[in-house]
């Protein structure tokens, strides 16, 4: 739980300041192309995933994310209490990563919106949630890829492959999506802007960045455990073979 919760603390802290130093030099400097870009934006949610995944994996499992652990709660790759813990942590630290960045920087952060998931002008709510949906399924999905374990075995000689493809996935999610909804894909990331920044608007599209991320992970296990790792057929053909001694 200290592993998640500094992890998401740190996580946090890093991004929305990206964020908020983007949204602030857009707004100040008269060159044409100013600031990290959205590029530099996905680049900083990417680049600190696969930092944080190495650091804690061998801890936690580094999960940094209640949607990825609600999925692999849903595998039976943890347990109930467990998954309940680490939901927590993460949300507190996600909370507190953001109450730094607001503490240090107040007047920017209230300015340039605190780094809050919104749903974007002239999106529907069924595209947003789509997005959150889609975006948490690739990112689930590779997770469950990147620490199968036959990939484990085969591929042990090389350790940083786990958290690589993991990092590049939210990147590439963090490019389709920021334009929609800020990209959540981690309900940990919302809340902790929404409950810092504390709008209106925020608030009102919040149930999306809970909503599609577990609905994204759910469909993501459901696909690698029970038809690519067959897991409904070969519980079936346990079921019969242990019926028929």
């Amino acid at each position: 739980m200290i592993a998640e919760f500094t992890a998401t603390m740190l996580f946090l802290y890093i991004t929305v300041l990206t964020v908020i130093g983007h949204k602030s030099q857009v707004a100040t400097s008269p060159d044409a192309c100013p600031g990290v870009g959205l590029l530099g934006i996905a680049w900083a949610f990417g680049g600190m995933i696969f930092i944080l995944v190495y650091c804690t994996a061998g801890i936690s499992g580094g999960h940094i994310n209640p949607a990825v652990t609600f999925g692999l709660f849903l595998a039976r790759k943890v347990s109930l209490i467990r998954a309940i813990a680490y939901m927590a942590a993460q949300s507190l630290g996600a909370i507190c990563g953001v109450g730094l960045v607001k503490a240090f920087q107040s007047a920017y952060y209230n300015r340039y919106g605190g780094g809050a998931n919104t749903l974007a002008d002239g999106y529907s709510t069924g595209t947003g949630l789509g997005a959150e949906i889609i975006g948490t399924f690739v990112l689930v999905y590779t997770v469950f890829s990147a620490t199968d374990p036959k990939r484990k075995a085969r591929d042990s000689h090389v350790p940083v492959l786990v958290p690589l493809p993991i990092g590049f996935a939210v990147f590439m999610v963090h490019l389709a999506t920021i334009p929609i909804t800020g990209t959540g894909i981690n309900p940990a990331r919302s809340i902790g802007a929404a409950v810092i920044f504390n709008s209106k608007k925020a608030w009102d599209d919040h149930w999306i960045f809970w909503v599609g991320p577990m609905i994204g992970a759910a469909i993501a296990a459901f696909y690698h455990q029970f038809i690519l790792r067959a897991g409904a057929v070969k519980a079936l053909g346990s079921f019969r073979s242990q019926t028929h001694v």
